[in-house]
């Protein structure tokens, strides 16, 4: 599979499948776009280590595939959010009742119009690392219609350092352990300890303040 990625991710069509997969992320939690940009990035670096053989341009090559899968990530990471945001802002009175229905959701809105009315923006930053947290801060902001200048540039930076962060994960574990199951098992066990971390904070308020 790592091969076949490998493969793919010197094409056009693994931005196609990056974007739809972290542009649906927002509405379906469930969709693995952070293993999949990781295993896109550990597979076009472990592709290039071997290939290289102890050649420095080929090194170099495959770290110029970062960067644009970090922006293609990025971009559709605030796309997706921008859209949720809207169907929310529009459709405010239903979000509210299905949040109404569920005491975790109604709990996070309520800590997230806390923390925006302050100023907390960076909590939409740390959100994006937690499960279903990128949903419940692009749904809460839209059904509490926050405005786009308060919003928007939170979830440009939040998107921006999640795909850094996950395709930065894939690159130096496909650098350093190769192409295989170990350097992606590696770079997964960070990516899910990220998230771990981020839910923690958001959860406990003495954790955000410190």
């Amino acid at each position: 599979m790592l091969e076949k990625l490998g493969a793919l991710a010197e094409t056009p069509w693994i931005y196609v499948i990056v974007s739809i997969s972290v542009v649906l992320d927002v509405f379906l939690p469930v969709l693995p776009s952070g293993v999949l940009v990781i295993t896109a990035a550990t597979a076009a670096a472990g592709t290039a280590a071997d290939a290289a053989v102890g050649g420095a341009a080929h090194g170099h090559a495959g770290f110029s595939q970062m960067l644009p899968l970090v922006m293609c990530a990025a971009t559709a990471s605030v796309l997706g959010d921008m859209v949720a945001y809207r169907l929310a802002w529009r459709g405010g009175d239903r979000f509210d009742r299905a949040i109404a229905r569920s005491r975790r959701l109604t709990a996070a809105q309520a800590k997230l119009g806390t923390a925006l009315l302050r100023g907390g923006g960076p909590l939409v930053v740390v959100a994006r690392f937690a499960p279903a947290g990128r949903s419940v801060v692009s749904l809460g902001a839209g059904v509490m219609h926050r405005r786009v200048a308060e919003f928007l540039p939170w979830s440009a930076l939040a998107g921006v350092t999640w795909a850094a962060y996950s395709v930065s994960l894939g690159y130096f574990g496909g650098q350093w352990l190769g192409a295989g199951w170990i350097g992606t098992a590696m770079s997964f066990f960070a990516l899910f300890a990220a998230g771990a971390g981020a839910a923690y904070v958001v959860k406990h308020p003495r954790a955000r303040e410190a």
